[in-house]
């Protein structure tokens, strides 16, 4: 747990975002707008591409929905929203979502969930009408791919027999994980409190829980501590270790559990690490220090080992502007 120093806040401070944040948002949206051809698998520029042609534009779908309020998309994100309303009513891309078998089923359920208002969703209907028998069932599932489920196919509007979130809460990696005991001189920032998959099912379970930042994720007293506190710990090592791709992830955890991050040391430390790593041209080049992308590397590499932590940077920078979790 952090010491009393280290603690994070209890409440969102509601204050404007403060310049470091304003500039990696900036910059992230400024060089997702600049790149929208590799995200659109249909163009010239995606035909020889080294990422996952449905996975990007699926996360692009993910980042105009969460950063969409009732004016609409950010000015920024306008041409962005108008290419995935394009591609999901593009009878060409259904297709895609088979590229890689085993995430078929859950790329099918993300492509419904994310479907723009107002356009024709034929084709997000008929992807449900294919998914895998039992998907949307909890057998032998854990519980945070049951939270994953649920939260995709409620979006969805499709029929399933997942649990209440009430249910799964005190199972879920917020609640259950812990963090590993260091053993002889190793010191915390040294030895990773969990491991990378544990590390992003926790961030992730609290992406579904709180909607990205929009609701309280339903954690209270003792466990909402235990969450805070592994989180904290979590964020400390990445930064420590220049995990740009978790930090920017656990900076929105961090928000979406109650705190201000820029008002926690370890939530600004991850900030100003982030700030660190953004190139002038906008992107954070890779998930880590130790997988960035070369400034050499050809256009289309570039983008493979950048565009995900960039897009990342930029939802947890447009959600921790907002006023906070209701």
């Amino acid at each position: 747990m952090p010491s009393p120093a280290d603690a994070p806040a209890d409440a969102h401070s509601g204050s404007p975002a403060p310049a470091p944040l304003e500039r990696l948002s900036a910059g992230a949206l400024d060089w997702l707008g600049r790149h929208l051809d590799h995200f659109d698998p249909f163009s010239p520029s995606a035909r020889s591409a080294t990422h996952g042609r449905a996975k990007a534009a699926l996360e692009l779908a993910l980042l105009c929905h969460c950063a969409a309020r009732p004016a609409g998309v950010p000015e920024a994100l306008g041409e962005a929203a108008a290419l995935v309303r394009k591609l999901w009513q593009d009878p060409r891309f259904p297709g895609l979502l088979d590229e890689v078998p085993a995430y078929a089923s859950t790329y099918r359920l993300i492509h419904a969930a994310l479907a723009p208002d107002g356009i024709d969703d034929t084709q997000c209907r008929g992807a449900l009408t294919r998914l895998d028998p039992g998907f949307l069932s909890p057998r032998g599932k854990s519980a945070y791919r049951r939270i994953e489920i649920r939260y995709y196919a409620d979006k969805a509007g499709a029929r399933h027999t997942i649990e209440p979130y009430a249910e799964l809460v005190p199972r879920s990696p917020l609640v259950a994980f812990r963090a590993a005991a260091r053993t002889g001189d190793v010191t915390e920032l040294d030895a990773p409190p969990l491991g990378t998959p544990e590390a992003y099912a926790l961030t992730h379970t609290a992406f579904y829980l709180g909607d990205f930042g929009r609701t309280a994720p339903g954690l209270t007293g003792d466990a909402l501590a235990h969450a805070r506190g592994l989180v904290d710990r979590l964020l400390r090592h990445s930064v420590a270790h220049d995990r740009w791709d978790l930090a920017a992830e656990l900076v929105l955890t961090q928000f979406i559990l109650g705190s201000d991050p820029l008002r926690t040391p370890s939530g600004a430390a991850a900030v100003e690490c982030l700030v660190r790593a953004q190139r002038p041209d906008g992107a954070i080049p890779g998930r880590s220090a130790a997988l960035a992308a070369s400034a050499a590397a050809p256009v289309g590499e570039f983008f493979g080992k950048a565009y995900h932590t960039t897009l990342v940077t930029a939802l947890m920078a447009l959600a921790v502007s907002s006023p906070g979790p209701s």
